[in-house]
């Protein structure tokens, strides 16, 4: 088979991204723009200055990512951007940008479910238990996706085909991330911000709440947790920050393994258990995750922390993915959404 190559571009959120990656599952270039420097004034994503921020950079971000792969855009087979779900304004521009491109250089056109492209994204890199590169994951897998909004899990049975098992029923865990380090005053993006404080806290400092442990359904609930650090707080506000936050991932920790226990003894059959999403990148939790995977017998797999946050390569590996099944803008009109749940993608 031909080797396909698959420029790829991001925008869903405060990162401008775009890769080049082929189908032998190389990447080729993978270029970054971060807007935390316009946002962190304000301590989270500011919807309309993400989306100027898109604009400003998504020309630059591109060709950029051509030039590292010693590229231009007659080199590329396809084009793959972000259709949503994500800020709609951002998705918009990436989306915009992208097919603009495909029009102008005749290459095929892929829309790609951000939350796709985190799911499929262990099956162009992952790490194994020591860190190091292991073998990409093959279908089914058993899959944690905690990104930006969201938190479910999943079996993925192949491309376009996800079965929700269950999700948030409120805040996120990277919501209740940077909701806390915005209360400790620890700067955006909150979610790193807490992992090194708690680095150097005491987990057992405080008992915060572990919502729906026990319960016999696969749901989350994480916006207790956070109000429970909120109350402490009002309560000692001489709390040490360290403790604050290490006892705040710990329950956090502790509510996920319960909920990943439960899903594992419902996936009978399921031989991996992946977790992906820029709350796979927190190294306690990742630990965590791996300590679960051993004890159930199954292998662990995510992606490289570098692949964990949005990103380019995702985006231009799930474009490739879809391309092989068929999946192309033409043959499956699409347009920019903010919402857009992984278990539509079947029909």
């Amino acid at each position: 088979m031909k080797k396909i190559i698959c420029l790829g571009i991001e925008s869903s959120c405060d990162e401008t991204a775009a890769a080049v990656v082929d189908s032998d599952k190389n990447i080729l270039s993978h270029v970054i723009y971060s807007q935390a420097p316009e946002h962190r004034e304000w301590g989270g994503v500011v919807p309309e200055l993400a989306a100027r921020a898109h604009i400003l950079a998504i020309d630059l971000v591109a060709a950029q990512a051509l030039r590292d792969a010693g590229m231009d855009a007659r080199d590329i087979d396809i084009i793959a951007a972000t259709a949503g779900p994500g800020l709609i304004g951002g998705v918009i521009v990436g989306w915009e940008f992208a097919a603009g491109l495909a029009m102008s250089a005749n290459k095929p056109l892929i829309a790609v479910n951000h939350l796709e492209g985190h799911a499929l994204v262990p099956r162009l890199r992952c790490e194994s238990d020591s860190g190091g590169d292991a073998a990409a994951v093959d279908f089914p897998y058993l899959l944690l996706l905690a990104s930006g909004g969201h938190t479910q899990t999943l079996i993925a049975r192949g491309v376009g085909r996800y079965e929700l098992l269950g999700q948030t029923l409120d805040d996120s865990a990277g919501e209740a991330f940077d909701k806390v380090a915005k209360m400790l005053g620890l700067g955006y993006p909150g979610g790193p911000a807490v992992e090194r404080e708690a680095a150097h806290g005491n987990p057992k400092a405080f008992r915060f709440p572990r919502p729906l442990c026990g319960q016999d359904n696969l749901d989350f609930s994480f916006s207790g947790i956070k109000t429970a650090v909120r109350m402490t707080l009002g309560k000692t506000p001489d709390a040490v920050a360290a403790d604050i936050c290490a006892s705040f991932q710990q329950a956090v920790i502790d509510a996920i393994i319960d909920r990943l226990g439960r899903a594992i003894a419902r996936a009978v059959g399921i031989k991996t258990l992946v977790a992906a999403g820029g709350v796979a990148a927190n190294r306690a939790i990742r630990g965590a995750i791996s300590s679960l995977a051993a004890e159930n017998g199954m292998r662990f797999a995510a992606p490289p922390i570098k692949l964990c946050a949005d990103n380019g390569a995702m985006i231009a590996w799930a474009g490739i993915e879809n391309y092989l099944a068929g999946n192309t803008a033409a043959a499956r009109p699409t347009a920019p959404r903010p919402r857009w749940p992984l278990e539509e993608l079947a029909s």
